[in-house]
């Protein structure tokens, strides 16, 4: 067999492996996968302790709650406290895996209550991936520098490939992993003090979850956007559907050599033909951590724009 022939018949069995396998999240044929291995430090929980209800809740139920007094210099000298759990799930296999992020100065302030953020991860990549990008880090020091008000994060794990309607994933998030974190932490239960932001695969879980639950999220950020298949002829009708004055805050990112590029410029055209106000950034980078990593302080300070 000729070169060309083999090269021919080689293309044609990785496309078939592709049509006949598990369907990616994106109106495109390419599955997301990280590129190479992950230039980041690996992370474990073995360490961390467990998370225990807070003895000062339950919450009052008044959405004009207060975010407390500034915190003092001592307290904001120490980093954040990393805790991870599972929760018992309804909707999962098995239970939800969770990380959490508590500000510095959380333990001092029990009269403080905090905004939250949720972070959801990139396919083939687990919930420790926006530690391992610096999120932690990078909101330990915008906060030690009054950049931002002391906020909470959540990154759960997305267990699944599948899509929306496939599983219960979204469900398992809004329905009892949210109820929980507003249960034991010391939060602001409003959409206004509450965001979802993701990477890839996650920022097609933000994407769902910011345009079909506007009642708890006011802010949705989806960086290197992949959008679920299953979503991509309803969103259009998502965005009619929410009153102009529930409409979330939306932030857009992708690299100009991103291999799902086509799809962040389809959303971004979309958002722009219905009028709807959004940020759209387009940077030099690839669908990877590198990327990822480069813009987490950006994105955060974004999120955080909302709570000043």
């Amino acid at each position: 067999m000729r070169k060309s022939d083999l090269h021919n018949v080689l293309i044609l069995i990785l496309a078939a492996a592709v049509l006949s396998g598990p369907s990616a999240c994106a109106p495109v044929a390419s599955p997301i996968l990280p590129v190479g291995p992950s230039p980041l430090p690996p992370f474990s929980t073995a360490s961390l302790p467990p998370i225990s209800p807070d003895p000062r809740l339950p919450l009052t139920t008044s959405p004009a709650l207060s975010a407390g007094p500034s915190p003092s210099a001592d307290c904001l000298s120490l980093p954040g406290r990393i805790e991870a759990d599972n929760l018992p799930s309804q909707y999962l296999p098995d239970a939800l895996k969770f990380i959490v992020y508590l500000p510095p100065c959380y333990a001092e302030h029990v009269d403080q209550r905090c905004p939250v953020l949720y972070l959801l991860h990139g396919q083939a990549y687990a919930n420790d991936q926006w530690f391992r990008l610096g999120a932690p880090a990078t909101a330990d020091r915008l906060i030690a520098a009054g950049n931002a008000p002391p906020f909470i994060i959540i990154m759960p794990h997305d267990p699944s490939w599948k899509q929306p309607g496939e599983y219960g994933f979204g469900q398992a998030l809004t329905e009892e992993l949210l109820p929980y974190v507003d249960a034991h932490y010391r939060t602001l239960p409003d959409r206004t003090r509450r965001a979802i932001g993701g990477l890839s695969r996650g920022a097609g879980w933000a994407i769902h979850l910011g345009l079909t639950r506007p009642d708890l999220f006011a802010a949705f950020g989806a960086h290197s956007p992949v959008v679920f298949w299953a979503d991509s002829g309803r969103i259009d009708n998502w965005l009619a559907a929410i009153p102009p004055e529930s409409l979330p805050r939306i932030y857009l990112d992708s690299g100009d050599n991103d291999r799902e590029l086509e799809i962040a410029l389809w959303l971004e055209e979309l958002l722009n033909r219905k009028n709807i106000p959004h940020e759209w950034h387009l940077y030099p980078g690839f669908h990877e951590e590198a990327y990822w990593q480069a813009h987490v302080e950006e994105y955060l300070r974004w999120y955080v724009t909302g709570w000043r």
